[in-house]
C-alpha cells in the first residue's frame, strides 16, 4: 500500500472570550425598538436616550406597550498559553 503520511495535524487550544474592557475599544451602543411597528430609537452610548425615545413613542402610540432592548458591546478573544 505504500508510506502513510499525515497530511494535517490537529492542535487543540484554550480560548477566551470576554467584553472588550481595553481602553481603546469600541464603546457600548444602546437602542430601543418597537415589538409593534419595528420602529427604532436612534443607537446612543447613553441609554437614557433611548428610553426617552421610548417614553415619546409609548406616549405617541398608547397600543405600542412591547420594545426590544438592541446592546451593541464589543467583544474579544485570546488564546490562553
Amino acid at each position: 500500500m505504500g508510506t502513510v503520511t499525515p497530511r494535517s495535524v490537529l492542535r487543540y487550544e484554550t480560548w477566551t472570550l470576554q467584553p472588550d474592557r481595553e481602553p481603546d475599544a469600541e464603546p457600548v451602543h444602546y437602542a430601543m425598538q418597537c415589538a409593534v411597528d419595528g420602529e427604532t430609537s436612534p443607537t446612543s452610548e447613553d441609554f437614557a436616550e433611548p428610553q426617552d425615545w421610548v417614553l415619546r413613542h409609548c406616549g405617541q402610540n398608547p397600543s405600542h406597550h412591547t420594545y426590544l432592548e438592541i446592546i451593541t458591546r464589543p467583544w474579544r478573544t485570546w488564546r490562553q498559553t
